[in-house]
């Protein structure tokens, strides 16, 4: 634990185009050597391409009598499909390394909602980069419709972290 004060969080603007400020996050994430510009024409062509898109889980048919669907209406298609990939990509456990008596162990923690966007982020974009398409905007346009729809490398990633968490089980009373 550092000694000296917590930093300060910085205030994000929201994105010109939506107004969204997750969609600015991840703006800022995907930006290499400070080239906002071309980041934003990435993530934007990508929704762009995502808009011409079915939506996802059509084969899912909500009861009436088990629980409520969450209707949220986007600006975009394409956001929607965004929203969606955070929200299935977004990892609920994760393991830290903790070093008691000599040994280390690997312990299960819940992960904090702003922590859990960052990775959710981080791994969408690093799957999007491992892609075979042509184009980054093509890359992230597929990841993030795969993600939407419950597959693709970011959602195994998170399936891999909860399975660690799961099998480390055991170990969760070294919390602290």
């Amino acid at each position: 634990m550092s000694r000296r004060r917590k930093a300060d969080k910085r205030v994000i603007l929201p994105d010109p185009k939506f107004a969204d400020l997750v969609l600015s996050k991840f703006i800022n994430n995907l930006m290499l050597d400070g080239k906002k510009s071309t980041a934003e024409g990435i993530v934007y062509g990508a929704l762009e391409t995502l808009d011409g898109k079915k939506p996802v889980n059509q084969n899912k048919k909500p009861d009436d009598t088990t629980e409520v669907v969450e209707v949220v209406s986007y600006k975009s298609i394409g956001l929607g499909f965004f929203h969606e990939a955070l929200k299935n990509v977004k990892p609920r456990l994760e393991v830290k390394s903790r070093r008691v008596g000599g040994a280390t162990y690997q312990v299960p923690i819940e992960v904090r909602g702003d922590r859990a966007l960052a990775l959710a982020m981080r791994w969408i974009i690093g799957a999007a980069r491992k892609r075979g398409e042509n184009t980054m905007q093509d890359r992230l346009a597929a990841e993030i419709y795969d993600a939407a729809s419950e597959r693709g490398s970011a959602v195994k990633k998170r399936d891999d972290t909860h399975k660690m968490a799961d099998a480390n089980k055991a170990f969760a009373h070294y919390r602290w």
